[in-house]
């Protein structure tokens, strides 16, 4: 077993999954800007070091991190984790970043004889915090394969689904289906609030239906409940969706409802809902509807 693990960005998801890896007997260093998440770990039996310390301890480290900026900086940065590792360190980046930055950043490692998977995950808070994400990975086989048991403790189901790049561009995928689900459930939500049909009657007669879906489940109760507490927030949503449409015009790819939904992230945003969670995503249109759904 792997017993050093590095661990970057303690943030609503790094932090539970970083916790998960220590208490599954890894011996674990972290780094975060938030001193409070940092001591956090400390005090459940972490250790603190900088990118460069873990690159120089560390036999894999694990970026958690929200944009490929984040990423490039601790990595390639001059006191990143490529400045002092050795031959043979696994780097695991399982921020959710553009396709093309992470192929990059895995070539540059390359070149210091650091293997490089990416690996982005998708559930959310409550997931990263039971240790059952879906973990989405692209990489070599035998690199991913060494790792796999690592990635167990944080996720109920890790797929290598090809090259480098590949977990980015699936986690791309995902987002657009995620997103999309929570504008399209807003839309009958709030038709439904505004017809006025209890919505939480109709919640559970539609939810065993065609209609149902994990998304319907994890977010209709919150916002019957008026909790926009995120755990997935809606500006690093619209991070990943900008990601999703500038990797489809550079392939040739239109996304007529994706290109939608970033304006419909914009607007949120500029209305002051930038750290709601996307389940949010429900205020745009309540606000052109002039109706609020809630309990009853």
């Amino acid at each position: 077993m792997t017993t050093r693990i590095g661990f970057i960005g303690l943030g609503i998801m790094g932090k539970p999954m970083a916790l998960n890896i220590l208490q599954a007997g890894y011996n674990v260093t972290v780094n975060d800007l938030n001193a409070d998440s940092v001591q956090a770990l400390i005090e459940a039996g972490a250790t603190s070091g900088t990118p460069a310390d873990m690159g120089a301890t560390c036999d894999v480290i694990i970026t958690m991190l929200p944009a490929s900026h984040h990423v490039e900086q601790v990595v390639l940065g001059e006191n990143g984790i490529l400045h002092t590792a050795t031959p043979g360190t696994i780097l695991i980046d399982m921020s959710s970043i553009s396709p093309v930055a992470s192929v990059e950043i895995a070539n540059q490692a390359a070149l210091r004889g650091v293997e490089m998977l990416d690996a982005p995950v998708s559930g959310g808070e409550p997931k990263a915090i039971d240790g059952t994400l879906s973990i989405m990975v692209g990489g070599k086989e035998d690199i991913f394969n060494s790792v796999k048991p690592l990635l167990d403790v944080i996720g109920a189901s890790v797929t290598l689904v090809g090259k480098n790049g590949s977990g980015v561009t699936a986690k791309l995928a995902n987002q657009i289906i995620v997103n999309l689900n929570i504008a399209a459930m807003s839309e009958a939500l709030t038709l439904a609030a505004k017809a006025g049909i209890d919505v939480e009657k109709m919640y559970h007669a539609i939810r065993g239906g065609l209609a149902g879906s994990a998304v319907l489940d994890a977010k209709v109760p919150l916002i019957l409940e008026r909790n926009f507490v995120a755990g997935g927030r809606i500006d690093i949503n619209l991070k990943d969706m900008t990601n999703v449409m500038e990797t489809a015009h550079e392939i040739g790819v239109p996304l007529p409802l994706s290109s939608q939904l970033v304006e419909i992230f914009h607007a949120l945003k500029i209305d002051g809902k930038a750290a709601d969670d996307h389940g949010g995503i429900i205020q745009y249109y309540e606000k052109l509807a002039h109706v609020e759904v809630r309990k009853v």
